[in-house]
């Protein structure tokens, strides 16, 4: 099958000479499976294995950095790494880089299990994270480069029901496992699921660029340098402060190297990022919604919990009952959402209806306080949630339909980059900007950074359960501004060229750069 045949709606090629078969049914079943796969595990392992810390630092005797770099190892490595694999995929084959990624994220998650010392755990959850953006960037290409029309509306709508369960049920599974059999048993699980994935590559196509430029090193290395001064100058706000010289010394050298990487990508012949992407064109637009989706949804999912817990009187059970509010949504509106695209109404129309949702949802959630209960929080989760359901199916689907064929390992990489690490700076400035915001009331940084942590104890539990959610209140309208500004634009970035994916010959506008 050349580049040009893609799959109609039932799955199958629909270019010249190539009549449905049972046999190309088969195998874009097998191969939509197999993406999903690797979209469920790898956001379950990047949100579940917080749970097994403690049973970490018990067996191992790992504590800080050196602990926490478990998660981060996995985080930051798969948020710098995904566009530059997706750009590898365009130049190598996509199928051969989501290849490579499962057998490295299987591998180094086996390790991970038998892991002697808390540092070779860390090495082995780097590894995963590596082979997580293999999978993540390169599955996304092989989708976007397989299906169009109404088959990849729904395909993506599929991926973003997919993720949606793997990160709401990534601590659930991991707890009972840790619970249960143990932490090692947790990473077993997962590279043995793992194996599944590996097993799935056998049926994929091979698809790349029609030809294949000289690999773009330099800008490679400005960006991943440029990516970890950032991420970690931002991780670092919340214990030391925006002052702080470590802080400073980093974010100022994140962005030297992002400056660097952009001079690089406008003189190399072959970049591994296209600038084109970002000129203000409907894919800008797309991107924007990924951005704004995780300013609007991660903070309140993450920190949500600690306050109800913290503040309020809900048990950890009850406060993670409370949050199916926001996560169920995401289950369950991507396959609506993907049928009335493909009925011909406006995704324009559907992104901006979902972050303004979004928005209206935080600024509903500064009911917040104290005694708050599940009846005055179910509604703004809901709306958070819905809005998030929204933009998880229209987002990858939508923006595909705006990038050249050459570009589309590219475009997946790029939209997985910002997304993961988009989470990681928003859980850094949301937590920080809690802390800043109580710290003069409260006695202090470090008082500020326990009450942020739910440690509300003592006789002066009301003054600070008070300040706690007067920062709170801030800090969601704060949100909620931001992202009803982010709406108004991205209605116009994405403008009248956002047709709808059931007619990709109107909608397709490819880019050349």
């Amino acid at each position: 099958m050349s580049a040009s045949q893609k799959l109609d709606q039932a799955g199958v090629p629909s270019g010249p000479g190539s009549p449905p078969d049972s046999g190309s049914r088969v195998r874009a079943t097998l191969t939509l499976g197999s993406v999903l796969l690797g979209y469920l595990i790898v956001p379950m392992a990047m949100s579940g294995t917080s749970v097994a810390l403690p049973r970490i630092a018990a067996d191992l005797g790992g504590s800080g950095g050196a602990l926490q770099w478990v998660v981060t190892g996995y985080f930051l490595a798969a948020s710098c790494l995904m566009l530059i694999a997706g750009s590898l995929g365009d130049l190598f084959g996509r199928r051969r880089i989501f290849a490579i990624g499962a057998v490295l994220y299987v591998a180094s998650t086996a390790a991970a299990a038998f892991a002697p010392h808390v540092l070779v755990l860390d090495a082995a959850r780097t590894l995963s994270g590596v082979g997580a953006a293999g999978v993540m960037a390169g599955g996304g290409a092989i989708l976007g480069s397989s299906f169009e029309g109404p088959a990849r509306t729904r395909a993506f709508a599929m991926v973003g029901t997919t993720v949606g369960v793997g990160l709401a049920f990534g601590p659930t599974f991991a707890g009972w496992l840790v619970s249960a059999l143990g932490w090692r048993a947790m990473f077993g699980a997962f590279a043995g699921v793992g194996l599944l994935l590996v097993a799935g590559t056998l049926v994929l196509k091979e698809s790349a660029a029609e030809h294949r430029p000289k690999f773009d090193l330099p800008g490679t290395i400005a960006f991943v340098l440029g990516i970890i001064g950032l991420m970690y100058g931002t991780n670092q706000v919340a214990s030391a402060g925006w002052t702080s010289p470590r802080v400073l010394v980093f974010l100022g050298a994140g962005l030297l190297m992002l400056a660097v990487f952009v001079a690089v990508e406008r003189r190399t012949e072959h970049p591994v990022l296209d600038l084109a992407l970002l000129r203000g064109g409907p894919f800008t637009g797309w991107l924007l919604a990924a951005l704004t989706t995780a300013v609007g949804t991660v903070g309140v999912l993450v920190y949500l919990p600690t306050y109800l817990q913290g503040a309020g009187d809900f048990s950890a059970g009850d406060a993670g009952t409370l949050m199916l509010a926001m996560t169920l949504p995401v289950l369950a509106v991507p396959p609506l959402t993907g049928k009335l695209v493909n009925q011909g109404v406006s995704a324009r129309l559907l992104i901006t209806l979902a972050i303004a949702l979004i928005a209206g949802g935080n600024a509903w959630m500064t009911v917040l306080a104290p005694g708050s209960g599940a009846v005055q929080l179910v509604g703004p989760l809901l709306l958070i949630g819905v809005g998030n359901g929204l933009a998880a199916a229209l987002i990858d689907a939508q923006a595909m339909e705006h990038v050249a064929p050459d570009r589309i390992g590219m475009a997946s990489g790029l939209l997985n980059t910002a997304r993961g690490g988009a989470n990681a700076l928003v859980l850094a400035v949301f937590g920080a900007a809690l802390i800043s915001l109580m710290q003069s009331e409260v006695g202090g940084r470090e008082r500020a950074g326990r009450v942020a942590a739910g440690d509300l104890g003592g006789e002066s539990h009301a003054f600070l359960a008070e300040q706690y959610t007067d920062a709170w209140h801030v800090v969601m309208w704060v949100v909620a501004a931001l992202c009803a500004l982010s709406a108004l634009v991205i209605n116009r970035l994405v403008g009248k060229n956002a047709r709808t994916a059931a007619h990709p010959a109107e909608a397709a506008v490819p880019d050349k750069g």
